[in-house]
């Protein structure tokens, strides 16, 4: 507990308040959001995201190893295109309080660079240090963060099973982590409870914790959203399940690129 209480201390205090997660995200570049999914809904969401995780370990569509994880793909499997496979991540992107940050951060319209899911299982040995604006050539924008990660925790993110860690106030420095700086800068990991929603920023540096239990899984869903004019990691016009655009709101086709905005127009207008 003691352990616990110095680690809280070294990061915002969870909260339910936009405004006060506004604050966070600004001084320490992350806020925690809790109960965001609570009762059936993270049941049926955790549920959804180890059925998937089942499905692509048992067809071999997890042995590419991803460039930012360390050590074997068995102990940290990755998930991607997670939008397409069911109804349930929908709903997270298009989730009016996840939204509600981006707007409020990237401004709007904005689009959804990716929905990846990671499951940090026992001995699994974390990730490298990084910012997810580090595509950028530097010096970046003084203008604010390029990116906004929205991530689920779909299990207890903890110390020992493999949270998020980051580097708290990094966001500030507004550059990439110096290579001198990779494995001795202090890192603490974003503790959030199963159903907890964690915004940070993407000039905050951040890595894959290491998961140094003997039976404990660590789960978590990954929304990317980025400034309109940055391409998306995920091809959605190759990868994404039609049905998905077919009955897609208005929102979730800006989302995608199928509005003006990010991608230009057809024939003089918006394709959609």
């Amino acid at each position: 507990m003691e352990v616990n209480r110095v680690l809280e201390m070294s990061q915002p205090v969870p909260t339910t308040d936009h405004q006060q997660g506004l604050e966070n995200i600004a001084r320490f570049g992350f806020t925690v959001v809790p109960d965001v999914l609570s009762g059936e809904t993270l049941k049926r969401t955790h549920e959804a995201v180890y059925r998937l995780a089942e499905s692509e370990r048992a067809r071999h569509r997890e042995l590419e190893a991803f460039a930012l994880d360390i050590g074997e793909t068995a102990n940290n499997q990755r998930l991607w295109n997670v939008l397409s496979r069911d109804p349930l991540f929908e709903d997270l992107v298009e989730h009016p309080l996840a939204l509600a940050y981006v707007k409020d951060i990237l401004g709007w319209p904005a689009l959804l660079g990716n929905l990846s899911g990671n499951i940090c299982g026992p001995g699994c040995a974390g990730g490298y240090l990084h910012a997810d604006q580090m595509f950028m050539p530097e010096p970046w924008p003084t203008t604010g963060p390029q990116g906004l990660n929205v991530a689920w925790a779909i299990d207890d993110f903890t110390e020992d099973n493999g949270a998020t860690r980051v580097v708290v106030g990094s966001h500030l420095r507004n550059c990439s982590v110096p290579m001198e700086e990779m494995t001795t800068i202090e890192t603490v990991p974003m503790l959030a409870p199963a159903g907890a929603m964690v915004v940070f920023e993407s000039r905050l540096w951040h890595q894959t914790g290491q998961n140094t239990t003997a039976d404990q899984h660590r789960a978590g869903l990954f929304a990317w959203y980025t400034k309109s004019y940055i391409r998306t990691q995920e091809n959605w016009f190759l990868a994404l399940d039609p049905q998905i655009r077919q009955f897609a709101s208005e929102e979730m086709l800006t989302l995608l690129g199928y509005k003006t905005t990010g991608f230009g127009m057809v024939n003089g207008r918006s394709p959609q």
